[in-house]
C-alpha cells in the first residue's frame, strides 16, 4: 500500500455531490460517498414558475467536506496517506457573484438568504431577456463573438446570468466584484485562494459559456460588454485572460482543508471542468466517436485533432473549444438541456391514470395499489 497512489474525484450534480477514491494504477474504486444538498432538497431559493433555480454555496461546501471525509474513513489511514490529487467537476454554467477575495456573496453577512447572491444553477432561465439582447447586440460587430458557441448565446450561460443578476439586485450589484463558475470556485476554495484574480479558470467553462477564445486573445473586448450595458463596464478586467486545461494543477491542498479532510498539503488540486465533459473522459472518449452523457440534462460530445477542425465552425452547437474535454483536442458540445425534466414530466403523465384510478379502487387496498403503481 505504501507504494500505491490514490486520487479523489468529486462530481457535483444537480441534486447531490459524489466523491470517490480510486487507485491510480488500476482504476479500482476504493471508497465512495454521496451527499444530497439539504437546502436544494427543501426547494429553498427556487421559484419554478419564474424559472429561478439557485443553490446555496453551503450545500456545496458541506457536501465537499462530508463526502471526502467519509471516503477517507472508508479507505483507511494507509490510503489517506497516499492520496496524491483531487479533481472536481460540476454542472455548468453555474456561476456566482463573489467579492474581491473570491467569497460567494451568500457566505457574507446580510446576503445569506438572498438568491441573487447564490450560485445560479445551469437550468436557471431567469436571463432569457438578457440572452436575447446579447444575440442581437453581437450582430452589430464586424467580428462574430458568438462564432465559437454555435452562433447563439443561451440564457443558461455566464454573461446572460451576470447581467440579469446585476440588473435585478442593487445590493448584489454594489458588492459583486467578479463572477465565478462553480467548477473554478471549488479548486480555489481547496487551495486556500484569497484573491479572485489569482483563480485559475477552466478553459472548459470559459470557452463554452463565457465567450473566451484564443482568437480574441481572451474574452471579447470591454467595449463589446460596455455597449451592451454599462453595468458590465468593469467586469472584463475583473475576470480573466488566461485559462487552463484539466490536466493542469490549480495548486496544493491548503493547510486548513488538509486538516478538515484528514489529508496532507502535498495533495495536488486539479483545474476544474464541467461534469459531462469529464464523464466523456471517464467513458474513454476518443476522436470521431460521439459520447453521450445522460442525466438531468443530456450532453453530446465529440473530440477531434485541432488541425483537422481548423477553420471549421459548426452552427447551433454549444461550443467548440480547444482542450475543453481532452488537452490538444478540439472539444465540441451539443445536447438536450431539458432532458431530465422532460423525462420526469413524461413519466408523470404516463403514471397519472394509475394514481387517479388505483387510489379510488375498492378492490385493492393502499399497499396493493402502491405495489401495482411501482
Amino acid at each position: 500500500m505504501k507504494n500505491e497512489s490514490f486520487v479523489i474525484g468529486v462530481d457535483y450534480g444537480t441534486d447531490s455531490v459524489r466523491s470517490v477514491v480510486v487507485n491510480a494504477a488500476n482504476g479500482l474504486e476504493v471508497a465512495s460517498a454521496v451527499f444530497y444538498y439539504p437546502r436544494w432538497k427543501n426547494a429553498l431559493y427556487c421559484q419554478p414558475v419564474s424559472n429561478q433555480f439557485r443553490q446555496h454555496p453551503l450545500d456545496y461546501v458541506e457536501g465537499l467536506e462530508e463526502t471526502i471525509k467519509r471516503c477517507v474513513l472508508q479507505a483507511g489511514p494507509s490510503v489517506a496517506a497516499n492520496v496524491k490529487a483531487i479533481s472536481v467537476d460540476t454542472t455548468g454554467s453555474t456561476p456566482v457573484a463573489v467579492d474581491q477575495s473570491g467569497t460567494p456573496l451568500a457566505m457574507l453577512a446580510g446576503f445569506e438568504e438572498n438568491p441573487n447572491a447564490m450560485f445560479v444553477l445551469w437550468k436557471d432561465h431567469t436571463a432569457v431577456k438578457e440572452a436575447e439582447e446579447i444575440n442581437s447586440h453581437a450582430s452589430k460587430f464586424d467580428i462574430n463573438y458568438l462564432q465559437y458557441v454555435g452562433g447563439i448565446y443561451s440564457s443558461e450561460w455566464f454573461w446572460a446570468k451576470l447581467l440579469h443578476i446585476l440588473r435585478a439586485d442593487e445590493q448584489v450589484r454594489e458588492k459583486c466584484y467578479s463572477f465565478v463558475e462553480h467548477c473554478d470556485w471549488i479548486p480555489f476554495l481547496l487551495t486556500g485562494g484569497k484573491q479572485v484574480q489569482e483563480m485559475k479558470r477552466s478553459v472548459c467553462a470559459a470557452g463554452h459559456k463565457s465567450l473566451w477564445a484564443e482568437e480574441f486573445q481572451g474574452l471579447p473586448p470591454g467595449s463589446f460588454f460596455e455597449s451592451l450595458d454599462p453595468l458590465l463596464k468593469d467586469f472584463p478586467t475583473r475576470l480573466f485572460k488566461d485559462t487552463y486545461t484539466s490536466d493542469q494543477s490549480a495548486g496544493n491542498l491548503s493547510s486548513e482543508w488538509a486538516g478538515r479532510l484528514g489529508l496532507n498539503t502535498d495533495v495536488i488540486i486539479g483545474v476544474g471542468a464541467f461534469d459531462a465533459h469529464m464523464g466523456a473522459v471517464g467513458g474513454q472518449i476518443e476522436p470521431y466517436h460521439l459520447s453521450k452523457v445522460m442525466g438531468t440534462s443530456t450532453c453530446d460530445m465529440l473530440v477531434a485533432p485541432l488541425e483537422e477542425v481548423e477553420g471549421k465552425l459548426v452552427k447551433g452547437i454549444c461550443g467548440q473549444v480547444p482542450g475543453s474535454i481532452i488537452p490538444r483536442m478540439m472539444g465540441m458540445e451539443a445536447g438536450q438541456s431539458a432532458f431530465g425534466d422532460a423525462y420526469a414530466c413524461f413519466i408523470n403523465v404516463l403514471a397519472r391514470p394509475l394514481q387517479n384510478v388505483l387510489s379510488k379502487s375498492t378492490i385493492l387496498d393502499a399497499d396493493q395499489a402502491k405495489a401495482v403503481i411501482n
